[in-house]
Parts: structure tokens; sequence; C-alpha cells
């Protein structure tokens, strides 16, 4: 009897456990992000578009965010895009592990950087770059999908940047 109660409270910890897989990761990581992207914005996906490369080998998805506020980098530009690899062409379809994807209407806060050949970004250090920001319904606030406060994770990104960036 010990024994099958044993086996379900450890079955039951595991089928859990993905689930804390899907919290996305703040703070030791926001000091080397914040150092290392050319450009941190917050803002919203007003649209993605995926195709194929030049020789139809992958599919690239191109998404443009209607920046709310440039965290790192200045600019007067209140659009960025950001190219990033995988999506969906007609009937075919690609993933990418550890590689963002986005989503239209997405609220996010990305870490960046610029590709020097075109005028586009990409996501700086793979998915650990994106955080998706949600509406907390009983606050108010905008969190994000761990339940931490946008406005605390900014601070904790400009405490990292030079003021003059």
């Amino acid at each position: 009897m010990q024994r099958s109660i044993k086996f379900l409270v450890i079955l039951f910890v595991i089928l859990l456990n993905p689930l804390a897989s899907f919290a996305q990761k703040e703070s030791p990581a926001i000091k080397e992000l914040s150092k290392g992207a050319d450009v941190i914005v917050t803002g919203k996906v007003t649209q993605k578009k995926s195709a194929w490369n030049e020789n139809k080998t992958r599919i690239y998805t191109r998404a443009s965010i209607q920046v709310d506020e440039y965290l790192k980098g200045k600019s007067q530009v209140n659009s960025v895009e950001i190219i990033y690899p995988g999506g969906e062409v007609g009937n075919v379809g690609e993933i990418y592990t550890h590689m963002p994807s986005f989503e239209n209407n997405e609220e996010v806060l990305v870490f960046l950087k610029k590709d020097r050949k075109n005028n586009f970004f990409r996501v700086f250090n793979g998915e650990d770059g994106k955080i998706t920001v949600l509406d907390d319904k009983k606050t108010g606030q905008k969190v994000t999908t761990s339940n931490v406060s946008l406005n605390s994770i900014k601070a904790e990104i400009k405490n990292y940047i030079p003021s003059n960036k």
C-alpha cells in the first residue's frame, strides 16, 4: 500500500514537472541579456509573415513589433522587424527548438541583435531573449508568464546598461 502511494506521488510530480518548463526564466540571464543585446524593447507583435529562403531549403518568419518603449538603444523608429527561423508556408511547417516564435497581438519584451547586413533584428540568445508579457487580471499590471512584474524586470535591465544607451 505504501509503495502504491509513493508511486502515485512520484507519478504526480513527474506529470506536473513539464508545466514548470513553460515558466520563463528571468533573473540571472537578465544581466547577460541586457549587456549583450544591441536593442531592448517592449511592444506588441503587429504582423508576422513566413517565407522560404532563396533556395527553398528553410522557412524564415518576419515579425513586426510596434515599440512601446526602448529600454536600450535609441531610435526614432516606432517599430522593429525581427527575423527568425521556422514558420509555415502553405502546408509545410518548420519548428526550431530553443528559438522564439511570435504571435500576432502578443505583447513582448525582447533583447535584440542588429543584423549587420540587413535592416532587421534577431532575438539575442534564442528563446531566452524573448519574454511574453500578460495583463494580470487581479492587479491590472503587466507581468511575465512567470508572474514577475514587467516594471521590476525593466528596472533590473536599466541597472545593467549605461544610461547613455
